[in-house]
């Protein structure tokens, strides 16, 4: 069943929601050469504890970190370590979710580290694109298809693969509801999206190939090609004007 959020629902979802956004982007103000994915995570923790919220990942099926933190090949649900130092040309996905009076917001982003290669550069904004893609897809009326569909076609043409084996989701009152939401798919089939659903839309798309896997620490999922993987996320309630985005920064 796809939970239907109220007015109430929503509008406690907003501030989830705007603490998620702001603690990621207060993270990617401080990302530099010699900073470790250890500090980043730090920040990201005092800014979502000192809202008085809670970082949606810390110890969620014992996840170590207080957010997701992958650095170049890492595609997802990378873990922050003071060993782990940026670098120029990086590129970092940050993925941070804040829980307050019972829902949660939902958001990710991929930073550039100093100066990254044109094709690198091209990815983070193509996958962007992506994204938004998919918001305008996300209206009433329409199915997921259409939102998969988006963003896999305008993938396909900038020359990437989307990542298959990892999707976005509804979310609200649990970190990971209801439906999911491939980032691939025919238009005009499957669910159909209704007013006051809540969706986690994320575009997770590879420089090279869709194959993945998953490294030994049984949570870091890593590109087969090695080549750089970029993420962005945004938290969404359908309205009837569209896909209203809840995880808007405004720091």
């Amino acid at each position: 069943m796809i939970p239907i959020k109220t007015k109430n629902e929503i509008e406690k979802m907003r501030i989830a929601g705007e603490i998620a956004a702001n603690a990621l982007h207060t993270a990617g103000k401080a990302i530099k050469p010699g900073v470790s994915t250890y500090e980043l995570d730090m920040i990201i923790r005092r800014y979502i504890e000192t809202h008085g919220a809670k970082a949606s990942f810390y110890k969620y099926e014992g996840f170590p970190g207080y957010s997701c933190i992958s650095v170049g090949s890492k595609v997802i649900h990378g873990i922050p370590s003071k060993k782990e130092r940026l670098r120029d040309g990086d590129i970092v996905s940050i993925d941070v979710g804040a829980y307050k009076d019972g829902f949660h917001g939902d958001t990710a982003y991929t930073f550039a580290c100093g100066k990254v290669a044109p094709e690198t550069a091209k990815l983070l904004e193509e996958t962007n694109k992506a994204l938004y893609l998919a918001i305008e897809a996300a209206r009433i009326g329409n199915r997921l298809g259409d939102i998969g569909s988006a963003v896999e076609n305008h993938c396909k043409r900038c020359g990437f693969s989307v990542v298959r084996d990892y999707v976005g989701h509804g979310v609200g009152r649990d970190l990971h509801e209801s439906p999911e939401i491939p980032n691939f798919g025919n238009p005009g089939r499957g669910l159909r999206i209704t007013k006051g659903m809540t969706l986690a839309l994320e575009p997770m798309v590879n420089l090279k190939g869709e194959e993945i896997r998953t490294l030994h620490d049984n949570w870091t999922v890593v590109t087969a090609s090695g080549s750089p993987s970029a993420h962005f996320e945004h938290t969404v309630v359908i309205t009837e004007d569209g896909a209203e985005i809840l995880t808007l920064p405004t720091v």
